[in-house]
Protein backbone atom coordinates (compact mmCIF):
# COMPACT_ATOMS: atom_id res chain seq x y z
CA UNK A 1 0.00 0.00 0.00
CA UNK A 2 1.32 3.46 -0.92
CA UNK A 3 1.50 6.17 1.76
CA UNK A 4 1.08 9.60 0.38
CA UNK A 5 2.98 12.16 1.96
CA UNK A 6 2.41 16.33 2.29
CA UNK A 7 5.29 18.25 2.82
CA UNK A 8 4.44 21.68 2.82
CA UNK A 9 6.39 24.88 3.25
CA UNK A 10 4.48 26.93 6.02
CA UNK A 11 5.32 30.67 5.39
CA UNK A 12 5.32 30.04 1.81
CA UNK A 13 1.46 28.92 2.54
CA UNK A 14 0.98 31.90 4.78
CA UNK A 15 1.92 34.23 2.39
CA UNK A 16 -0.25 33.00 -0.32
CA UNK A 17 -3.45 32.48 1.12
CA UNK A 18 -5.31 35.62 1.22
CA UNK A 19 -7.00 35.08 4.98
CA UNK A 20 -3.86 33.74 6.69
CA UNK A 21 -1.91 36.43 5.14
CA UNK A 22 -4.24 39.24 6.64
CA UNK A 23 -4.71 37.37 10.08
CA UNK A 24 -0.24 37.07 9.80
CA UNK A 25 -0.16 40.97 9.06
CA UNK A 26 -0.45 41.68 12.89
CA UNK A 27 -1.08 37.64 14.39
CA UNK A 28 1.90 36.11 12.80
CA UNK A 29 1.24 32.71 15.25
CA UNK A 30 -2.19 32.39 15.05
CA UNK A 31 -1.82 32.81 11.30
CA UNK A 32 0.31 29.80 11.88
CA UNK A 33 -2.60 28.24 14.30
CA UNK A 34 -5.08 28.47 11.59
CA UNK A 35 -2.82 26.91 8.95
CA UNK A 36 -1.97 23.92 11.14
CA UNK A 37 -5.92 23.76 11.83
CA UNK A 38 -7.04 23.55 8.53
CA UNK A 39 -4.14 20.95 7.52
CA UNK A 40 -5.05 18.67 9.98
CA UNK A 41 -8.56 18.83 9.02
CA UNK A 42 -7.29 18.14 5.24
CA UNK A 43 -5.23 15.14 6.70
CA UNK A 44 -8.01 13.52 8.62
CA UNK A 45 -9.80 14.20 4.91
CA UNK A 46 -7.20 13.26 2.48
CA UNK A 47 -5.72 10.63 4.76
CA UNK A 48 -2.26 12.05 3.60
CA UNK A 49 0.72 12.16 5.86
CA UNK A 50 1.02 16.30 6.45
CA UNK A 51 4.43 17.71 7.58
CA UNK A 52 4.70 20.87 8.29
CA UNK A 53 7.98 23.12 8.38
CA UNK A 54 8.11 26.49 9.46
CA UNK A 55 11.81 28.62 8.72
CA UNK A 56 13.42 29.68 11.87
CA UNK A 57 17.10 29.53 10.19
CA UNK A 58 17.33 33.20 11.61
CA UNK A 59 16.61 32.02 15.07
CA UNK A 60 19.57 30.43 17.68
CA UNK A 61 18.47 26.97 18.41
CA UNK A 62 18.41 23.57 17.67
CA UNK A 63 15.07 23.50 15.81
CA UNK A 64 11.81 21.91 17.17
CA UNK A 65 9.52 19.30 16.26
CA UNK A 66 6.13 18.70 17.91
CA UNK A 67 2.44 16.92 16.75
CA UNK A 68 -0.37 19.66 16.74
CA UNK A 69 -4.02 18.32 15.94
CA UNK A 70 -1.76 15.35 14.37
CA UNK A 71 -0.03 17.69 12.39
CA UNK A 72 4.33 16.87 12.36
CA UNK A 73 5.11 20.67 12.99
CA UNK A 74 8.98 21.20 12.45
CA UNK A 75 11.12 24.68 12.78
CA UNK A 76 14.24 23.96 11.06
CA UNK A 77 17.33 24.40 12.87
CA UNK A 78 19.97 27.35 13.56
CA UNK A 79 21.57 27.97 10.14
CA UNK A 80 19.02 25.77 8.10
CA UNK A 81 15.94 27.02 5.69
CA UNK A 82 13.26 25.49 5.30
CA UNK A 83 13.89 24.40 1.57
CA UNK A 84 17.00 22.19 2.95
CA UNK A 85 14.73 20.90 5.70
CA UNK A 86 12.51 19.86 2.94
CA UNK A 87 14.54 18.62 0.72
CA UNK A 88 15.91 16.48 3.91
CA UNK A 89 12.61 15.10 4.39
CA UNK A 90 11.83 14.19 0.53
CA UNK A 91 15.63 12.33 0.61
CA UNK A 92 14.25 10.45 4.10
CA UNK A 93 10.78 9.44 2.92
CA UNK A 94 11.26 8.72 -0.49
CA UNK A 95 10.89 4.95 -0.88
CA UNK A 96 8.69 2.59 -3.14
CA UNK A 97 5.63 2.63 -0.78
CA UNK A 98 5.67 6.48 -0.94
CA UNK A 99 4.33 9.20 -2.56
CA UNK A 100 5.64 12.49 -1.68
CA UNK A 101 4.25 15.71 -2.37
CA UNK A 102 5.70 18.92 -1.68
CA UNK A 103 3.77 22.16 -1.34
CA UNK A 104 5.69 25.47 -2.34
CA UNK A 105 5.00 27.92 -4.90
CA UNK A 106 9.32 28.85 -4.63
CA UNK A 107 9.90 28.29 -8.32
CA UNK A 108 13.28 27.15 -7.37
CA UNK A 109 12.59 24.67 -5.08
CA UNK A 110 9.93 23.26 -7.06
CA UNK A 111 12.28 21.95 -9.22
CA UNK A 112 15.27 20.42 -6.65
CA UNK A 113 12.05 18.29 -5.24
CA UNK A 114 11.02 17.55 -8.36
CA UNK A 115 14.91 16.54 -9.22
CA UNK A 116 14.51 13.94 -6.04
CA UNK A 117 11.05 12.27 -6.97
CA UNK A 118 8.71 14.04 -5.05
CA UNK A 119 5.67 15.88 -6.73
CA UNK A 120 4.84 19.33 -6.33
CA UNK A 121 1.44 21.27 -5.54
CA UNK A 122 1.81 25.17 -5.30
CA UNK A 123 0.06 26.99 -2.54
CA UNK A 124 -2.79 28.06 -4.72
CA UNK A 125 -3.25 24.80 -5.76
CA UNK A 126 -3.42 22.84 -2.07
CA UNK A 127 -5.21 26.49 -0.82
CA UNK A 128 -7.98 25.51 -3.40
CA UNK A 129 -7.75 21.56 -2.29
CA UNK A 130 -8.17 22.76 1.16
CA UNK A 131 -10.98 25.08 0.59
CA UNK A 132 -12.71 21.94 -1.82
CA UNK A 133 -11.96 19.42 1.03
CA UNK A 134 -14.02 21.71 3.88
CA UNK A 135 -17.02 22.39 1.61
CA UNK A 136 -17.41 18.85 1.22
CA UNK A 137 -17.51 17.71 4.56
CA UNK A 138 -19.87 20.15 5.94
CA UNK A 139 -22.03 19.07 2.69
CA UNK A 140 -21.59 15.31 3.98
CA UNK A 141 -22.12 16.25 7.87
CA UNK A 142 -25.42 18.25 6.80
CA UNK A 143 -26.29 15.15 4.46
CA UNK A 144 -26.09 13.22 7.45
CA UNK A 145 -27.93 15.31 10.00
CA UNK A 146 -30.70 15.75 7.45
CA UNK A 147 -30.47 12.35 6.67
CA UNK A 148 -30.50 10.93 10.67
CA UNK A 149 -33.66 13.86 11.21
CA UNK A 150 -35.40 12.44 8.46
CA UNK A 151 -35.11 9.26 8.83
CA UNK A 152 -36.31 9.41 12.41
CA UNK A 153 -39.90 11.84 10.72
CA UNK A 154 -40.36 9.19 7.78
CA UNK A 155 -40.71 6.33 10.34
CA UNK A 156 -43.25 7.46 12.55
CA UNK A 157 -47.11 7.72 11.41
CA UNK A 158 -49.18 10.66 10.87
CA UNK A 159 -51.30 10.05 14.05
CA UNK A 160 -48.11 10.18 16.53
CA UNK A 161 -46.56 12.91 14.50
CA UNK A 162 -49.69 15.02 14.80
CA UNK A 163 -50.33 13.74 18.91
CA UNK A 164 -46.40 14.89 19.67
CA UNK A 165 -47.05 18.01 17.99
CA UNK A 166 -50.28 18.75 19.96
CA UNK A 167 -48.11 17.71 23.30
CA UNK A 168 -45.18 20.19 22.08
CA UNK A 169 -47.87 23.27 21.82
CA UNK A 170 -48.99 22.01 25.24
CA UNK A 171 -52.09 21.48 23.82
Amino acid sequence: MVQDILIVDGYNMIGAWPSLAKLAENHLEDARDELISQLANYQGYSGMKVILVFDAHQVPGLGKRYNQLRVDVRYTKEKETADECIEKLVYEWMSRRTRIYVATSDFVEQHVIFGKGALRISARELHVEVMESQKQLRNQLQASNKQRWNSFENKINLDVKMMLEKWRRGK
